[in-house]
């Protein structure tokens, strides 16, 4: 009865102790995962990156996060020194610096108008947008009535958190 008892016991530690185990390497797995999804996103405009380029003072930043577990990209696009007031900003992919590519969905959302301003918020992407941006193949561009295609353009990085 005895060695039953034992082998019964022996089975249930043994149980507990796998499970336990397996609980924590998924967590850890799941916590890596996690980390190699999120990205941070930069890049300077000015009127020299944009094709053909402009002249004049105008410069730019973009900043943001991309969750590459739900696509997600959150933008804040800001502009100053411009010949006038910002009529349009634009995501475009499939270039590298110095040539131009296709223009993202819609133009975005001017959230701040004015020859100093912003545009912020968020859009989906598809996976042949993700691979895009993440190969740095993404640009912003801030157009005026004077500059309908662009005062200023920024070449977009992003970098692992």
């Amino acid at each position: 009865m005895k060695k039953q008892f034992d082998l019964k016991r022996g089975m249930m530690l043994m149980s507990c102790a796998l499970l336990l185990g397996s609980v924590t390497v998924s967590s850890c797995k799941k916590d890596k995962d996690n980390n190699k999804s999120m990205y941070t996103i930069s890049g300077n405009a000015n009127g020299n990156q944009v094709v053909p380029s402009v002249t004049g003072n105008g410069t730019g930043s973009i900043t943001g996060t991309y969750d590459a577990s739900t696509n997600m990209l959150n933008y804040n696009v800001g502009w100053n020194g411009l010949s006038g007031n910002a009529s349009s900003v634009g995501f475009y992919g499939g270039a590298t610096s110095g040539a131009n590519g296709t223009q993202i969905g819609n133009n975005v959302t001017i959230t701040t108008p004015g020859m100093t301003g912003a545009a912020t918020g968020t859009m989906t992407l598809t996976n042949a947008q993700e691979a895009d941006l993440l190969a740095g193949r993404w640009y912003y561009l801030v157009g005026t009535p004077t500059h309908s295609t662009g005062e200023v353009r920024g070449q977009i990085s992003t970098a692992a958190q």
